[in-house]
């Protein structure tokens, strides 16, 4: 007889550090799982990966960040105002970043339309680097620009199956950014994305009182129960911090 799989109490925790994300889900994102993070501009994505692999990187998991369009030294600026971040994590190597346009050269990928070969050998890229830094942790941003260049959707999607299962595979829990526009319906561009994500965190705008609040909503985790609340999101220099949405728009105050 096969054996019974572990119950959602007993999958191993990815903590994120972010402790209302982590108490949402009950104990952190299951290990290894692949996380669809979505949303339009300026709705705190970044952040949210950011303090995910500091806090890793504190608590001595390997984390990178594999960005698409940003340069480095640009996500940095973005990192330094975080009080809990420290210098040493990138001397030791625990929190590394990557340009994966710098990836692409290396492997001579310089088509913008990427065929089924060359989408193979990105993803195998990318797991040998997890392998070898040992890496724990991992951010793509964004998912999205990665999947412009692949375009055709059973590409796509043998990418992020091939990419997700390695990944889990190595005990990886990993982040993908998703960009949408904010009239987009779906979680993702090309709407597979989602379809195979282990999990969706959604991000967003909400206009109250003249006041434009970022917020937050887990409606997808294999793996662990979780409430499916929407939370109003606060980037501060102590890290994310979420606060209950109430019905009709209203925010739960301190106690």
């Amino acid at each position: 007889m096969a054996a019974k799989e572990r119950s959602d109490d007993e999958r191993e925790r990815c903590l994120t550090g972010i402790d209302a994300i982590d108490h949402i889900l009950n104990g952190g994102i299951p290990r290894g799982n692949t996380v669809l993070i979505s949303g339009s501009v300026g709705t705190g994505k970044t952040s949210i990966c950011i303090e995910f692999l500091i806090r890793g990187a504190l608590n001595g998991e390997n984390s990178l960040y594999l960005s698409v369009t940003e340069p480095t030294d640009k996500l940095l600026v973005n990192v330094i105002p975080f009080d809990f971040f420290e210098d040493r994590l990138m001397k030791q190597g625990k929190l590394q970043f990557i340009d994966l346009p710098k990836m692409y050269e290396k492997l001579g990928i310089d088509k913008e339309d990427l065929d089924f070969d060359q989408t193979r050998l990105l993803a195998d890229t990318i797991v040998q680097t997890v392998e070898d830094q040992k890496i724990r942790r991992l951010v793509l941003d964004s998912v999205t620009s990665v999947c412009y260049r692949i375009k055709d959707q059973e590409r796509i999607r043998d990418f992020l199956l091939r990419l997700g299962t390695e990944l889990s595979s190595k005990d990886c829990t990993t982040l993908l950014v998703s960009e949408i526009m904010s009239s987009e319906e779906g979680y993702s561009r090309w709407g597979v994305e989602e379809a195979i994500a282990d999990g969706v965190i959604v991000t967003g705008n909400l206009e109250r009182r003249g006041d434009l609040l970022r917020t937050l909503q887990i409606v997808k985790m294999r793996g662990t129960t979780h409430s499916r609340a929407k939370y109003v999101l606060d980037l501060t220099t102590s890290g994310v911090l979420l606060v209950p949405l109430l019905k009709g728009g209203s925010v739960t105050g301190g106690g």
